[in-house]
């Protein structure tokens, strides 16, 4: 570390303003930081100095959502792995199942580390396309503006990677991060100043654009070949007895060991990386906690007055939770600082919103039953027009009450 450190002392003349590469400087920065930190710091008062900053912020994100990375992995490659035994194939086709083959690891569903490696063949080339084509507009646009490159991509990136089908087309991957961070970020002025989540928006683009690829029976298990509904979809034609038909119990879907996006199965794993953002004071219990209640509160309606309208309309509260990407959601999407509500009254209504479209997108549009996407966006549109009032009632209340003394 110290030769690096030295290396990039030596070479900052040449990005500094005047120098040769100065175009370029937001590269420089971007290393340096990643590295090692900002240089420019508060050393004395009056400057409020605080060991948070918006690296350490990111960082701890990124530490919070790689139990779901871990866990989907697993889980994609295990759901692989079962689809090649349901098909007596031996090993998988194209240059994965060739390398696993070379090493050795083969193809058991019951074996951890087979299962691992063969979603890691998965996951990683789809997050490496991510990191390779949103960096380069996180570069390009931080260049043309000579501003510093935010390291809101590194959540960003894990985030989208996460909540695409393990199946998706790199050139989609591409696409789809291209139209979050261009469309959904730097167009609004960048990091901080997007009212929409640039990971959901990629992905919502990629849904509307390419729903073959990004919906159906045959994108959830990258076996080609094999089809299989997510429980999502079957809730929406049989409701829970369509869920649990194929053997599927609440355990196993709260741990996480059914189809779906890479990353957003694990209720489990996602429940462990709520614990630590709250923790760390890093995201707001008060929106998740009010996605809950807004999904609950309007489940259990759909329970009593729609039980023999329609058989989702009877799914309970607890598997909505733990099917989808709800628990996701809830943890890592809604809780975006920057698009979500900022005032303590605005986080309450901003997250019952969100619960409560969530539920109305699942049982009242069958074509759609996912609905946590969609719900998230409403909510990040919504959010200003609720702090707004929120803002416009206590400045009411408080003039009021200057009056009256």
């Amino acid at each position: 570390m110290r030769a690096l450190r030295r290396f990039l002392d030596d070479i900052q003349p040449l990005f500094v303003k005047g120098g040769r590469l100065e175009r370029f400087a937001a590269l420089y920065e971007a290393l340096d930081t990643f590295a090692f930190g900002p240089g420019d710091v508060t050393r004395g008062s009056p400057h409020i100095r605080d060991a948070i900053d918006v690296k350490r912020v990111m960082t701890t994100v990124v530490l919070a959502v790689l139990p779901c990375a871990v866990m989907g992995m697993y889980n994609v490659g295990h759901q692989a792995n079962l689809a090649l035994a349901q098909l007596g194939l031996e090993a998988a086709s194209g240059w994965r199942g060739d390398l696993l083959v070379s090493l050795g690891i083969g193809f058991d569903p019951s074996s951890i580390w087979a299962c691992l490696w063969h979603g890691a063949l998965y996951f990683l080339p789809i997050y490496i396309v991510t990191m390779a084509a949103g960096g380069f507009w996180e570069a390009l646009f931080a260049g043309v503006r000579n501003h510093e490159i935010n390291e809101g991509f590194l959540v960003t990136s894990m985030l989208y990677a996460l909540i695409l089908p393990a199946t998706t087309p790199l050139w989609q991957v591409a696409l789809g991060i291209s139209f979050g961070v261009v469309i959904g970020k730097e167009v609004f002025g960048g990091t901080g100043k997007n009212f929409l989540n640039p990971a959901l928006t990629g992905r919502a683009f990629l849904y509307f654009a390419y729903p073959g690829s990004q919906s159906g029976e045959a994108v959830w298990v990258p076996v080609d070949g094999y089809t299989g509904a997510t429980a999502l979809a079957r809730a929406a034609q049989d409701g829970l007895a369509g869920i649990t038909s194929t053997g599927l119990t609440w355990t196993d879907a709260f741990i996480g060991n059914l189809q779906g996006s890479i990353g957003e199965t694990s209720a489990l794993a996602c429940l462990i990386g709520a614990a630590f953002l709250v923790y760390t004071r890093i995201a707001s219990w008060r929106i998740m906690l009010s996605v809950l209640i807004g999904m609950v509160l309007t489940v259990l309606v759909f329970n009593v007055v729609g039980r023999d309208a329609h058989p989702y309309l009877s799914v309970p509260w607890y598997w909505h939770a733990v099917i989808g990407g709800y628990a996701f959601g809830l943890v890592f999407m809604a809780t975006d600082p920057v698009s979500a509500s900022m005032t303590r009254a605005g986080q309450w209504v901003y997250g019952i919103v969100i619960g409560l479209a969530v539920a109305i997108v699942r049982v009242l549009n069958p074509a759609y039953p996912e609905g946590m996407m969609l719900a998230i966006l409403l909510g990040n549109v919504t959010a200003p027009v609720i702090d707004y009032c929120v803002t416009k009632i206590n400045v009411r209340r408080r003039r009021r009450r200057i009056e009256l003394a």
